[in-house]
């Protein structure tokens, strides 16, 4: 492959700097296509050698095919798999969890007040904090170190969209089980199976109230969201009588009881119960009355209710056109074409809300390509992107700062005290507030004193500044700098401040 020398310079002045030699090969790997590179800017978090090598590999649309077949599949690092395996919130029942937590709560509440119970108290902070920040840390490391990258994305987009609060009571220690059982699993399959996946998980059900809905106590705060952020969208012509209907369809949909006491049930009832891990829908707090919802009659038949609801709503074209237009904001532009939601809104109609089929469609539009370099990247995008680019597969072993560079950007994972989730518009993000920030994060990595590599409670030095001059550096990113980054570049004194000038520039931190 010919390198142009302007391409060269960056790591020429390196070499004579600091002493390394550069030797040309002789066998370097065949080329990519500018246009393929943008495109798999978009297909996954950041650019890596693994990745690159991939659609070398497979090509674009083989490489796009298996990840909507969900084939890619190759194991996650030992080192990062053991480190995940080491957390008791990704590997403990949520059931276990909300005993443990409930038995700390009665022995602190049981206690004298005194320092001994100040000091309970923190121990219950603690483990409320442990459990929340392993949470974040699994989606994070997932984020890096996954091999479907294009899967990895739609499972942080799901878990905004599908947004809960870790701060309300107890879905903190709920939210590993979230990620990995309700959102995960269905990322790439039928929407209306994703959303009944989120209806019964308990975090879910702690965070929108649907768990204190019953007959004669109805409570609408998930059946409103449910409508108005997760399927229809505002303005889609349900009504406050549809929220009301639903919230009456979802009574009875809670979780089992903590203290294993199960109600029992007459012989009639006892066919409408419905227990699946901790969800449960108790017909004795089931309103069993007939329901019109959009239109449509609902007769009072417990469980049922609840799957043709979900069934009905997520064929309406309205909740194709909203969740279209959603995906398409998140990977393509912040006003996407009315042409490429249309067709990815009739894919979704088509196929039943097959989520890979509509991103097949929007990744297989020239729209994809045509605002390649434009899509600001939001926090997640560029924390994660700068990881994977700086360290290009090498395993982290502490993943705390990854989790406090989103805090200091504003948008921690769980984090979002509404429903809405964090905003998908490029203007949230783009301040100079944040600007700032992301230089002081770029720095961090590019000098390396950022604690990645130190496990937590230990003193032992990280390995120093990583080496982004590499060869997926001078392939996928060098060819494509504009001016004044490589006008920046060319000006750095050190490896350390090219890495930074790099990572905070405008063309790493658009895609």
């Amino acid at each position: 492959m010919h390198v142009s020398s302007a391409a060269l310079r960056p790591l020429v002045l390196l070499a004579c700097l600091f002493g390394f030699s550069i030797t040309a090969s002789a066998s370097a790997p065949m080329a990519v296509t500018p246009s393929d590179i943008a495109w798999l800017r978009r297909d996954g978090f950041g650019l890596d050698t693994a990745n690159l090598e991939r659609l070398r590999t497979m090509g674009r649309e083989g490489l796009l095919n298996a990840q909507l077949a969900d084939r890619i599949n190759d194991p996650l690092p030992p080192a990062i798999n053991a480190l995940l395996q080491s957390y008791p919130a990704l590997n403990t029942p949520p059931q276990s969890l909300l005993l443990s937590l409930k038995s700390k709560q009665e022995q602190f509440r049981a206690m004298p007040e005194g320092e001994a119970k100040n000091a309970f108290r923190k121990d219950i902070q603690q483990y409320l904090y442990d459990h929340a920040e392993q949470s974040r840390q699994a989606v994070l490391l997932h984020a890096v170190y996954g091999p479907n990258q294009l899967k990895e994305q739609l499972v942080v987009f799901w878990l905004n969209h599908f947004s809960v609060f870790q701060g309300k009571g107890r879905v903190r220690v709920l939210t590993a089980d979230y990620a990995e059982h309700s959102i995960r699993p269905h990322a790439l399959g039928k929407f209306k199976d994703l959303v009944m996946a989120t209806l019964k998980s308990p975090a879910m059900l702690e965070y929108l109230d649907n768990a204190q809905n019953a007959r004669g106590k109805v409570n609408e705060n998930y059946a409103r969201e449910l409508m108005e952020l997760h399927t229809l969208g505002v303005g889609s012509g349900y009504t406050q009588q549809d929220v009301q209907q639903l919230a009456l369809i979802l009574t009875g949909a809670g979780l089992t009881p903590l203290d294993g006491r199960l109600q029992k049930f007459g012989p009639r009832q006892q066919g409408s119960l419905v227990r699946e891990g901790m969800f449960e829908f108790n017909p004795a707090r089931h309103d069993f009355t007939d329901k019109m919802l959009l239109g449509h009659p609902i007769k009072g038949s417990g469980f049922e209710e609840i799957r043709q609801a979900v069934e009905l709503i997520t064929r309406q074209e309205a909740c194709a056109q909203f969740i279209s237009r959603r995906l398409a904001q998140y990977f393509v532009a912040d006003q996407p074409s009315p042409a490429l939601v249309a067709r990815m809104t009739k894919t979704f109609l088509d196929s039943d809300g097959d989520i890979a089929q509509v991103m097949r469609t929007l990744f297989e539009s020239s729209e994809l390509l045509q605002n390649a370099g434009t899509r600001f990247k939001d926090p997640m995008q560029f924390v994660v992107s700068a990881v994977r680019l700086a360290y290009d597969g090498k395993p982290l072993a502490n993943v705390q700062p990854m989790s406090n560079w989103l805090n200091q950007l504003g948008q921690p994972l769980f984090g979002r005290v509404t429903p809405d989730g964090w905003p998908l518009a490029s203007s949230a993000w783009s301040s100079s507030g944040q600007m700032v920030k992301r230089f002081e994060i770029a720095r961090a990595i590019g000098r390396g004193d950022n604690r990645l590599f130190t496990p937590p409670g230990s003193k032992q030095p990280g390995p120093g500044f990583p080496l982004i001059t590499t060869p997926l550096f001078y392939e996928a990113i060098s060819p494509y700098l504009s001016a004044v980054t490589r006008t920046a570049l060319d000006k750095a004194v050190s490896p350390q401040e090219w890495n930074t000038f790099l990572l905070a520039s405008p063309d790493f931190n658009n895609r």
